[in-house]
């Protein structure tokens, strides 16, 4: 039998202590091979002072285990304190949110009897990223970012994902009908990646009709990837229409490091009432024993969970009078589910398995590939509080020429809708214009950096502020910006 395995437990604010106490009783009655080690974050950090949530013997405690299984925890309202969920995702990068949720009908009442699917999020990047700016009076932005190694730790990880458990279709949702550069690169990398998967199908759909497919027909999916805004909100949608948000866990997971937890809040107002339901947390915990190598302890967990379900004994959140046997509350809860271990569901579906299969799935680091890349101009962002289109237009052709520059202006847009030449002047309704500069021939010529600073410093010397640019390139030929709509 192998050594136990050291892992970080945190148990958290509200009824986060109650549910983590019936968690790890479980587990005990399962034989889980773990030794854990017992940390203070949240609430109580917060108010001490610590805008993070979490101490140095905490991040210790992380970083020598590189497992953390938590319950939830309070963040106090105002007072510019950061999440502490973000904060360990971004320290210990875990790059991956899965959210496993499957109906378990007729037992918990829901819509959608045949539903079982993974939600695979990107966690890293995407607008999470947080980098903002206020650029003028009227235009604030948000960057978002989609890259190469992102796209394909997260991709390559649904698949195996995949593979391990036995699922048959990976489904990658996106927006690169509009964002063929950001989404379409995601996109590119999941066909790519698919095609080393031939025992899997592979199918992508735009996310906002995937969305609405999910949340009416969600027994059309098995696995979905997506990145981390889109992620973030599908997987709120697919646990809403499960019938009870309480019954997920979710693992976020990293090349190096774990943390496993329920998907809920810690619910202040019933703590310590014993009537919260454990469900979500013991879900993350069979996550983390099939993470760290343990899927027959984590077999044995779930089935007995699921018998319990069978058996009728339901906290209050899906106790249905009429329908199910027993009212308990937390810890009657975890009693019973310790009871059953070693007993298999009835008539919903028991873990399938094998136990002796190394469920731990790894993806490789990435290999960057060269790519030939020319500057070939330079999209100039200008803060002016004028509303004259041909004024601005003409203005910057004619700086550009007494520039001496091999830059030339080929459009004006103002919020991405071309105003100039021949534009739409009437949706020119902010101080934010966007000025596309670029060698006057076609295909473009190669140009000098110094060439766009000649420029700026022209178009500044004469009133016109130059509040951020970005310089444009050719990949591999390839033009590496997008057009203006209808170029």
């Amino acid at each position: 039998m192998s050594a136990p395995v050291a892992i970080t437990v945190a148990r958290g604010d509200g009824i986060g202590p109650e549910i983590m106490d019936a968690a790890l009783r479980v587990m005990e009655a399962a034989g889980a091979r773990i030794k854990p080690e017992f940390v203070t974050i949240g609430q109580e950090l917060y108010l001490a002072g610590n805008s993070t949530g979490m101490d140095d013997r905490a991040w210790e405690s992380i970083r020598g285990t590189r497992v953390i299984f938590k319950a939830p925890i309070t963040t106090p309202q105002g007072g510019g304190y950061k999440s502490l969920n973000v904060t360990i995702r971004t320290a210990l990068g875990l790059f991956a949110n899965i959210r496993p949720v499957k109906a378990l009908n007729p037992y918990i009442e829901t819509h959608y009897p045949d539903m079982d699917l993974v939600i695979v999020r990107e966690n890293e990047e995407d607008l999470y990223a947080g980098i903002e700016h206020k650029q003028t009076t009227d235009t604030t932005q948000c960057l978002k970012l989609i890259t190469r190694p992102g796209s394909e730790r997260i991709i390559r990880y649904a698949f195996e994902y995949a593979r391990t458990y036995g699922r048959r279709k990976v489904t990658c949702m996106i927006k690169d009908n509009i964002m063929k550069i950001s989404d379409g690169l995601f996109h590119q990398v999941f066909d790519e990646i698919a095609r080393e998967y031939p025992d899997i199908e592979a199918n992508q759909q735009i996310i906002d009709i995937g969305t609405a497919r999910v949340a009416t027909a969600p027994e059309r999916y098995d696995v979905i990837v997506t990145t981390n805004l889109y992620g973030d909100i599908i997987s709120d949608v697919v646990a809403e229409v499960s019938g009870s948000v309480g019954m997920a866990g979710s693992a976020n997971i990293g090349m190096e490091a774990a943390m496993f937890e329920a998907i809920h809040g810690s619910a202040p107002d019933i703590a310590g009432k014993n009537v919260a339901n454990p469900s979500g947390l013991l879900n993350a915990a069979v996550l983390m024993l099939a993470h760290i190598g343990q899927p027959d302890v984590a077999g044995l967990i779930h089935n007995a969970w699921l018998r319990t379900i069978e058996d009728g004994l339901h906290t209050a959140d899906i106790y249905r009078p009429g329908h199910s046997l027993h009212l308990v509350g937390t810890s009657e809860f975890a009693d019973a589910v310790a009871e059953r271990v070693g007993q298999a569901p009835g008539r919903l579906d028991a873990w399938s398995l094998d136990s002796s299969r190394d469920t731990r799935i790894t993806v490789p680091g990435y290999t960057r590939r060269p790519s030939r890349k020319q500057l070939v101009g330079s999209d100039l962002f200008i803060d002016w509080p004028g509303t004259e289109v041909n004024r601005i237009g003409r203005d910057m052709e004619r700086l550009a020429l007494e520039a001496g520059s091999a830059l030339r202006l080929r459009w004006i847009t103002n919020r991405g809708v071309k105003v100039y030449p021949e534009g739409f002047p009437e949706a020119a309704v902010t101080d934010h214009w966007r000025c596309r500069f670029v060698a006057a021939s076609e295909p473009f010529d190669p140009v000098e950096h110094r060439e766009i600073t000649k420029l700026m410093e022209v178009l500044t010397g004469k009133g016109y502020e130059v509040i951020k640019t970005e310089n444009l390139y050719l990949f591999d030929g390839e033009k590496g910006f997008s057009p203006a709509p209808g170029e």
